[in-house]
């Protein structure tokens, strides 16, 4: 198997990780863990096992040529995106689906490259063409269909889980626009470790109490494999095989698989979690997926759960 083969698969197979995530944490949260407790286990237990490779590989390379720290200079950067990318991104999220329907969560995720859009226009005064404009008003015209929207039954969502959802979206928008230059710096997987690093010490004291309060007694054999895979495939490996995409198809061909994620959340979600797919969220489902499509046809972004 080729290697860019072996790259297509491993960016099909994170957001497929990303689409079963989405289902996972409304299994254990907030019934057995609190959102904000969830959040430090699956950032912590991604930490550990991003060190440790980092341990494990400069110890078995021959080289030794990557270093374990960062310049001076660039720690304050680190330290926002560490809030933008993992503190408030990460926090809005978990917190937001545990509130809202999983099919919402995951569609209204695909808002990021519209606020991507919006943001490169205000801050970096990107010229905005007649598409894109027509793209960011379908998108805007979707979500907030959906966030009217109401369920009734299973999965049934909430206003204020899908501004929350939203909210994490603009977040991790400054952090793809903050995080750049650190990219063209460092090594892709030295700044994600950092940025964890410096994100986990932010989120601490946000889920502590809640920390304290899992109900670990009342854990079964499901409850363990979900956790489990939330934090290594969902979070992980997840973030690891977006680098490799990266690294090996380019960021345009790895950032166009987002398409794929709703549509695997949804299906984890109608066949296990029994939500529905109504004709409103159809409708929705359809404006934003043209609308991101329309701000993405000459630049493509990547987005990680």
């Amino acid at each position: 198997m080729t290697t860019t083969s072996k790259a297509h698969i491993a960016v099909l197979l994170t957001n497929l990780f990303f689409g079963i995530n989405f289902s996972l944490v409304k299994l254990i949260s907030p019934t057995l863990v609190g959102p904000y407790a969830l959040n430090i286990l699956r950032v912590t237990g991604s930490l550990i096992l991003m060190w440790s490779a980092w341990f494990w590989g400069r110890h078995l390379s021959k080289e030794k040529t990557v270093a374990a720290g960062i310049e001076k200079k660039d720690i304050g950067r680190f330290a926002i995106c560490g809030l933008t990318g993992v503190a408030i991104n990460q926090t809005f999220f978990i917190k937001g689906l545990t509130i809202t329907s999983t099919i919402h969560a995951s569609l209204l995720m695909l808002c990021t490259p519209l606020m991507i859009t919006l943001l490169a226009f205000w801050i970096l005064k990107e010229r905005i063409t007649t598409a894109k404009a027509i793209g960011i008003a379908l998108g805007i015209g979707g979500a907030s269909l959906l966030i009217i929207s109401k369920d009734k039954g299973a999965g049934t969502s909430s206003w204020e889980g899908d501004l929350l959802i939203i909210t994490n979206a603009i977040s991790y928008t400054f952090y793809f626009i903050l995080v750049k230059p650190l990219m063209s710096r460092y090594p892709p997987q030295h700044v994600i470790r950092w940025v964890f690093t410096f994100g986990l010490l932010m989120i601490l004291p946000v889920g502590a109490q809640q920390f304290t309060e899992i109900r670990w007694e009342a854990f079964q054999f499901t409850h363990i494999a979900a956790l489990t895979f939330i934090v290594i495939c969902g979070t992980y490996l997840a973030y690891s095989f977006t680098i490799y995409g990266i690294q090996h198809l380019g960021a345009g061909v790895t950032g166009s698989y987002i398409y794929t994620q709703p549509v695997f959340a949804s299906m984890v979600a109608i066949l296990f979690l029994h939500e529905v797919m109504t004709g409103q969220k159809v409708i929705a489902a359809a404006l934003i997926f043209t609308g991101v499509y329309l701000v993405s046809l000459h630049k493509r972004v990547t987005y990680a759960r």
